[in-house]
């Protein structure tokens, strides 16, 4: 560590831990303890963002994924629940939720009229993408402690790291 970095809560617990079980090396606690703590410090700041929009983090998950998928912002119920890595049950109450505040819309499938389609309101459509710029430079601010090529590289690292755990979560489903 540079002399001019200061300690950070992971450091202090590695410090502890060495102190207790010196045999044991630490370094994962560097990364994913760091990945950890991360979440949790701005969590509810994303999360407060969402409420200012009468959301919950759920129900912003919902009209963010239809938003992002295009026009015409329809997708059917798997597709969201397996994209939002939920059961189809916890989807279906964030869509009732939803429903009721006019922000989605349940309608048949116009290519298999038994199948139903879940698509997003005008109003939908207005509030996911508001609700995403403010989320946007909300997190913004908690980037300002580094320049563009440490965020360009720890983006880069991250994603790295990301694509090996989601390889073998791939190969041990398999």
């Amino acid at each position: 560590m540079d002399e001019h970095e200061s300690l950070d809560q992971v450091d202090r617990l590695r410090g502890q831990w060495n102190s207790e079980l010196p045999d044991l090396d630490t370094e994962p606690m560097a990364i994913l303890g760091r990945a950890y703590r991360l979440s949790n410090l701005v969590r509810p700041s994303i999360e407060a963002t969402f409420a200012s929009f009468g959301l919950d983090r759920g129900e912003f998950d919902v009209i963010s994924t239809l938003r992002r998928s295009g026009p015409p912002y329809r997708l059917t119920p798997t597709e969201l629940y397996t994209s939002l890595m939920i059961s189809s049950g916890g989807l279906t109450h964030r869509l009732d939720r939803l429903q009721k505040a006019g922000l989605v819309a349940r309608e048949r499938s116009v290519a298999d009229g038994r199948s139903i389609v879940v698509g997003l309101t005008e109003e939908g459509v207005r509030l996911a993408e508001v609700a995403f710029r403010a989320d946007m430079a909300s997190e913004a601010l908690y980037l300002a402690g580094l320049d563009q090529q440490e965020r360009t590289e720890l983006a880069s690292l991250l994603r790295k790291l990301l694509v090996s755990l989601e390889e073998r979560k791939d190969d041990d489903a398999a």
